[in-house]
């Protein structure tokens, strides 16, 4: 009897693989390539830049100076600080310290140029870390503190280290607006939408406490800005403009026709310029909050204005148009038709101006309004994904998959060709962040929550599948080589394992492999392994995703999945 049983099982195994053969020359819809995987799982002249305001310290050079002499740097930091001071002296460089921080607050500064004073590595090919965050997090750009503190977030404001590490985490009551702001008494402040109610939070950067907050009553999408004297503006969803004192009491409040998401810009004399869903650009004096112009455009105002050469302030309109407006009394200097965009245009160093809109087009536009060369980017340009410039005029941005375009982070040179687009990581729907050693800092979002990811130099906690090979047909657990369409096929068990980079081995907490979003074992052990050897919810009808995530001491995380089409060899007849 147990025989006869034997003998059903095996014929029917036989019959089965050259069911599986057949359709595997024939057809390979029953299979995904990891292109498909991909997909299925992911569906941001020197005159100008050098215009230093009141503030003549080249404090940049010197804090590179004590990052050479530090003692706990690895060689390749030190390579980039060195770097980064040889540009500075080469060019003769100075920075505006009103914000002694890298990247105080959205698009860098208070006139959102989009430009750091420092490098960004060259490398988006390989993540030195990601940090995990609850919720979905496409509005949320990063900024950095003068000790290399990155804070972001979703439902939580997050504070971490250079390694990813967290070092607290704050409940704000509400999902975080596209940015936070960060100010020289090292108070963080962060907006909130979908609260009970919303406000600014003012949190301390030491400890992630509450100092206090300032109720609105209305979504706040629009995020802070902080002038040189400490005041903080802002706009709400009920129309409103904001100015509060830096102890969280109101200076004055202006209604205007509609919904503010647009971020403020502060020119040199303290002139704050904004923008409103009432289709009008704002110009306020600082002192009382009276209006000094209003300029009207031809649709709503989603997007911040820049301010540039000679105060010149920018700024873009649902009408499709970019705007370049007198700062005196407001009237339009030139008007470039480029589409509709929420994006605002980053300003370099000779004063061009770079910008995304939604129709997949990414613009290079003189300081006459002429355009000086357009890029076709791979997908859609989302909102609050300006761009990133660095000090050496790498131009750094994402976009999204809507409307049939493609996830991707890409950068360009300045004249417009590309220095690299890479599609591994997510959908980049913000604006990326350079910090003083040369990182640079994204967020990308999917249907489970968000992550923030840094790139460049230090130490490197990631890791990759070596076991399974992709591609290869497995018979327990015994590697049979290729596949005939690239595949990856197992019969009876097949075990996998990965390697993690070896700065990071005994860095690891532990790792767990998943099957689809089943948690099916974890290994707090070095090596780092799992066998898949037993029948799983579904026998061969669909082919498995396995994730295999990475737990780091302190937060971090790593993950990456494979498909594998799994056929456990245990039948039962009745």
């Amino acid at each position: 009897m147990k025989n006869n049983k034997i003998h059903k099982n095996l014929i029917f195994v036989c019959i089965f693989l050259v069911i599986i053969l057949l359709m595997m020359s024939l057809d390979g819809r029953l299979l995904v390539n990891s292109t498909d995987l991909n997909d299925s799982i992911y569906k941001t002249n020197n005159h100008i830049f050098n215009r230093l305001d009141k503030h003549l310290l080249p404090s940049r050079y010197y804090f590179y100076k004590n990052l050479i002499d530090s003692p706990q740097l690895q060689n390749q930091e030190i390579h980039y600080a060195e770097k980064q001071i040889n540009y500075l002296v080469e060019n003769n460089l100075q920075i505006n310290d009103v914000v002694d921080a890298p990247w105080s607050m959205y698009c860098h500064d208070v006139k959102h140029t989009g430009r750091s004073p420092h490098i960004a590595v060259d490398n988006m090919g390989v993540a030195k870390w990601r940090f995990l965050m609850e919720g979905d997090s496409y509005h949320c750009t990063p900024i950095i503190d003068d000790k290399g503190v990155v804070y972001v977030g979703k439902r939580y404001v997050y504070a971490l280290s250079l390694n990813g590490s967290m070092k607290w985490k704050c409940d704000i009551g509400g999902n975080l607006g596209i940015s936070l702001a960060i100010d020289n008494n090292e108070i963080v402040y962060a907006t909130t939408s979908d609260g009970h109610p919303n406000a600014l939070n003012a949190i301390y950067s030491n400890n992630g406490t509450i100092k206090w907050r300032y109720y609105t009553g209305s979504d706040i999408d629009s995020s802070p800005v902080v002038g040189s004297d400490g005041i903080i503006y802002f706009g709400d969803w009920g129309g409103n403009i904001h100015a509060i004192y830096s102890n969280g009491t109101r200076k004055w409040i202006y209604k205007t026709g509609n919904v503010v998401t647009s971020s403020a810009a502060i020119g040199d004399d303290g002139i704050v310029f904004i923008g409103s869903h009432d289709s009008y650009v704002y110009a306020f004096y600082p002192n009382n909050g009276s209006v000094k112009w209003r300029f009207k455009t031809g649709s709503w105002v989603h997007g911040s204005p820049t301010i540039g050469l000679e105060g010149t302030v920018y700024i873009s309109s649902d009408d499709g148009c970019l705007y370049a407006l007198n700062p005196e009394n407001g009237s339009m200097i030139w008007r470039c038709p480029i589409g509709a965009t929420w994006c605002s245009p980053a300003l370099g160093e000779d004063g061009t101006l770079y910008l995304g809109v939604f129709e997949m087009k990414f613009y290079a536009i003189n300081p006459n309004g002429s355009i000086k060369w357009t890029y076709s980017a791979p997908g859609r340009i989302w909102f609050g994904a300006s761009a990133a410039l660095s000090a050496n005029g790498i131009i750094y941005f994402g976009t999204t998959w809507m409307d049939g375009g493609e996830v991707a982070f890409i950068a360009l040179n300045p004249n417009g060709t590309e220095r690299f687009v890479n599609r591994k990581y997510g959908k980049f729907e913000t604006s990326p962040a350079i910090g003083s050693d040369g990182s640079l800092y994204a967020t990308t979002s999917h249907n489970e929550g968000g992550y923030l990811y840094a790139f460049g130099p230090g130490e490197q906690k990631t890791f990759t599948i070596t076991e399974p090979t992709p591609g290869h047909f497995y018979f327990l657990n015994k590697d049979l080589g290729e596949t005939p369409l690239g595949r990856t096929i197992a019969f009876g068990s097949v075990h996998f394992s990965i390697n993690i980079h070896p700065d990071a081995i005994d860095k690891v907490d532990n790792v767990q492999f998943y099957l689809e979003d089943d948690l099916v074992y974890t290994d707090t052990e070095y090596p780092y392994e799992w066998d898949m050897n037993k029948r799983y919810e579904r026998l061969f009808h669909y082919p498995h995703i396995v994730n295999v995530v990475a737990n780091f001491k302190g937060g971090c995380q790593w993950s990456e999945s494979m498909r594998v089409l799994y056929i456990h060899l245990h039948f039962n007849f009745q």
